[in-house]
């Protein structure tokens, strides 16, 4: 799911192996689960649909989506032949959930530019543009 989350369009930019061995991308899910950590899997029978994780990164190791140490960064995937289905809308209404539960303040993401159908997603979730590196924004949701 991480590696179909940052090829989102469909082009192999990266291969799983890359994925896994990226630091950069690693920070993301390495040692899954540690406290603090959140996250889902959308399955149907034992087909994975989606899934979606998040955790707070520290400003020393960022990822693509900062705000502040204490605002944990999403990542979201929804496997090509089930988006449009509402997965991914489940899948970010509970992780939301799950953030407020745990006492988060917000959580944040970065979105590419093209990815329109993400974006607008995230926007009928309450998130907002905070700001802006490279071709991606930096979205914010309060809880």
């Amino acid at each position: 799911m991480l590696l179909l989350a940052f090829t989102w369009d469909g082009t192999p930019r990266f291969t799983r192996e890359e994925v896994l061995a990226a630091d950069h991308t690693a920070r993301y899910l390495g040692g899954w689960r540690r406290p603090g950590d959140l996250g889902l899997v959308a399955v149907d029978g034992r087909t994975p649909l989606g899934a979606i994780w998040a955790r707070a990164l520290p400003a020393a190791t960022p990822g693509y989506g900062y705000v502040a140490d204490d605002v944990p960064e999403l990542g979201m995937a929804v496997a090509p032949a089930h988006r449009g289905r509402g997965v991914g809308s489940a899948l970010l209404a509970g992780c939301l959930r799950q953030a407020r539960a745990t006492g988060r303040r917000a959580v944040s993401l970065s979105v590419e530019d093209g990815n329109s159908a993400a974006r607008a997603l995230y926007v009928r979730h309450g998130f907002v543009t905070v700001g802006r590196d490279g071709g991606s924004d930096t979205m914010l949701r309060e809880l």
